[in-house]
């Protein structure tokens, strides 16, 4: 069996070794994989995948070993190993993802990258684009660094007193950094640095108090942009060099008019139902800032069209993060400064888990989850798909956040998420589905099934889990749910039979009073044959399931 991959992607590199594959362009590939994500690269593979063979010049796995050190700065310590397939010997090169840059010894520094389609190649790695290298693998925090050119007479007054304002008035703003000077609060904050007795602007403190024409000076590569689009007709497009306070507050505001809300009513609870919710938005905004490429081109861009909402920003994933681990990885970034003078203001989550507040904004309508899946090296998109919202899901959330007196944890939204609609999952294809481990979804399914919100089923000795209320497919079954839940253990087997009936035409069957009843379907027919015979109900019709019906 193939043990080969079929094609290349980042990570995966095939080399033809027919005519002997020249070392000077094996050291470049080398580095630029090392100084991107590490990888494997298979030398006696063309790039279709056809496997080819290695020439006797690099038949030896210790000696290309000993090159690759030998013409790296500094030395990139790999595995090679000589593996057979199909009959033919191909070199296998273990590269490690690198903690610092990487040059070859004639002092090329190159990095990875995926073409238009999808192909990878190796480019040079520019200076501007080191210090962005160093920040995604946490060695440097540029945006804690002194912005050369800056002076302090880049400080915008009038941004100055939206500073104060923002700390005095959001939720979570450090209200004891009122009491602080301007200078007090500048060094608090780290928007500025002192480099031998002088005081100049950080990177952070120009992205909040600068004057927006000095950004655009300055910071050339910092831009937002605002853009709506109705099928291919241009809404709205909004460019600015604006501090990050100004751009928040007005994208913020272009929100409103392009984010319908509706009011949904469920017995006594009035639930406002927006198209993209507005804490994701803010989250998902203020994610995009904190954490983009300084260094690099391009724009942190708002994108809302027929599909739904994007929020795209220069700069791939840190080092450590993917799609595998952004729930679960320990919240960390690439401008520390600049993320922590943001919490501190009040504008991003204190824990550093913006992210679950983006899923938990999609999941409590319902809707589908964020989806990364479109983000590359180079940049970052969230997507927030439009959906119609799930009623019956929001409001048993509601419900029932409202019974237990707290929120659920965005595990729990997660695994009812899964099974809202009926679907029964073990605890091995939740934890497959969440990418939480098994430990915390063991303990997640535990606390549900304590509340009564989710229930376990066993098949040939498989347990599998389903939300017990709210299900989307069997319209009866929500009701059962909502009066098992509604009706304490005080209220009289009459009444609750009585109003389960109500809720469901008049009519009940076996099935449905042993659900509600917690008890065994043929036990519960005891009990609605002791209704039958005290007039309250009568036999409706038979058969398999013989449904009974209030006189």
């Amino acid at each position: 069996m193939r043990t080969i991959p079929m094609k290349e992607d980042l990570i995966i590199e095939f080399k033809s070794d027919i005519k002997g594959y020249p070392d000077s362009e094996l050291i470049d590939e080398i580095v630029g994989m090392t100084n991107t994500k590490g990888g494997i690269l298979y030398l006696g593979v063309e790039d279709d995948g056809t496997i080819t063979g290695v020439s006797k010049k690099h038949n030896d796995a210790i000696g290309v070993m000993a090159l690759i050190a030998n013409s790296t700065i500094p030395s990139v310590s790999t595995r090679a190993e000589i593996i057979n397939e199909e009959n033919k010997d191909v070199l296998k090169i273990n590269i490690p993802m690198s903690r610092t840059v990487i040059s070859t010894a004639s002092g090329k520094m190159l990095r990875r990258r995926l073409k238009a389609d999808g192909s990878p190649e190796v480019v040079p790695m520019y200076s501007y684009e080191i210090s962005t290298r160093l920040s995604e693998l946490a060695l440097l925090d540029f945006s804690a660094s002194p912005l050369p050119g800056a002076t302090l007479d880049d400080f915008d007054p009038v941004q100055r007193s939206n500073l104060r304002n923002k700390i005095k008035t959001l939720p979570g703003g450090e209200k004891n950094l009122l009491t602080l000077s301007d200078e007090e609060i500048d060094k608090a904050l780290r928007l500025t640095t002192d480099i031998e007795g002088v005081t100049y602007p950080t990177v952070t403190g120009m992205l909040i108090l600068g004057k927006e024409e000095k950004i655009a000076e300055l910071m050339p590569t910092v831009r937002a942009e605002f853009q709506v689009l109705e099928g291919t007709k241009v809404r709205m497009n909004i460019e600015t060099h604006a501090p990050l306070l100004d751009v928040l507050d007005k994208f913020e505001t272009y929100m409103i008019s392009w984010n319908p809300e509706r009011e949904i009513e469920h017995g006594m609870y009035r639930i406002a139902v927006p198209e993209f919710d507005k804490a994701a938005f803010r989250e998902g905004l203020v994610n995009a800032f904190s954490h983009r490429a300084y260094t690099e081109l391009g724009a942190v861009r708002v994108l809302i069209d027929d599909e739904g909402l994007t929020i795209s920003s220069p700069g791939g994933f840190i080092d450590g993060v993917s799609f595998d681990n952004l729930l679960t990885v320990e919240p960390h970034g690439k401008n520390p400064a600049l993320a922590d003078a943001l919490k501190r203001i009040g504008l991003a989550e204190k824990t550093g888990r913006g992210i679950d507040r983006i899923y938990e904004g999609s999941i409590q309508y319902g809707r589908p989850w964020p989806d990364y899946s479109e983000t590359t090296s180079r940049n970052v998109k969230l997507f927030l798909r439009r959906s119609k919202a799930d009623v019956r899901f929001t409001t048993l959330l509601a419900e029932e956040q409202k019974r237990i007196g707290r929120p659920f944890s965005i595990i729990s939204l997660m695994i009812m998420s899964l099974l809202k609609d009926g679907e029964a999952l073990t605890e091995k294809c939740i934890v497959e589905r969440t990418r939480f481990s098994k430990e915390k979804i063991k303990g997640a399914i535990e606390k549900l099934l304590d509340i009564g919100m989710i229930e376990c089923s066993e098949y040939s000795r498989v347990k599998a889990y389903r939300l017990k209320i709210g299900n989307a497919v069997h319209d009866n079954e929500i009701h059962i749910g909502m009066v098992e839940e509604r009706f304490e253990e005080s209220v009289s087997i009459k009444e609750k039979l009585m109003n389960l009936a109500m809720r469901q035409g008049g009519i009940i069957t076996k099935q449905d009073a042993g659900k509600c009843l917690r008890m065994n379907p043929d036990k519960a027919y005891l009990e609605i044959k002791k209704l039958v015979n005290e007039g309250v109900f009568y036999k409706y019709n038979g058969g398999k399931y013989t449904k009974y019906k209030l006189v």
